[in-house]
């Protein structure tokens, strides 16, 4: 089947004399997203032939820690949804989810 379409989507970090982001922005042409910021992100990609996921984790250094908790909790609770859409399997999207509530108490994000 030939190519009917390429979507582009880039991200450009902005670094300080030491190498750590100062800023982040994103852009999704087909998604209507030019240049948007951001304080952090968390790429991954399955390398199929190593049979491993690869990572980019990258926050700005002006990242509040208790904005990083929520940013970590929202992204558990999307993974468990894709988790569950991706497999059909409905019994560990609970469980995961049971995590994500207990994660959510522990750090107090319920208040």
């Amino acid at each position: 089947m030939a190519v009917q379409h390429k979507s582009k989507i880039s991200v450009e970090v902005e670094l300080d004399e030491n190498k750590v982001p100062e800023a982040l922005n994103w852009s999704a042409e087909d998604g209507g997203v030019s240049n948007q910021s951001a304080k952090a992100m968390m790429l991954s990609v399955w390398d199929h032939n190593a049979q491993e996921s690869l990572r980019i984790d990258l926050w700005t250094k002006d990242m509040p820690v208790d904005q990083m908790k929520v940013f970590f909790h929202q992204t558990l609770v999307s993974m468990s949804d894709t988790y569950y859409r991706a497999t059909q399997d409905e019994k560990m999207s609970e469980t995961m989810k049971d995590f994500c509530a207990y994660f959510a108490e522990k750090l107090n994000l319920n208040q």
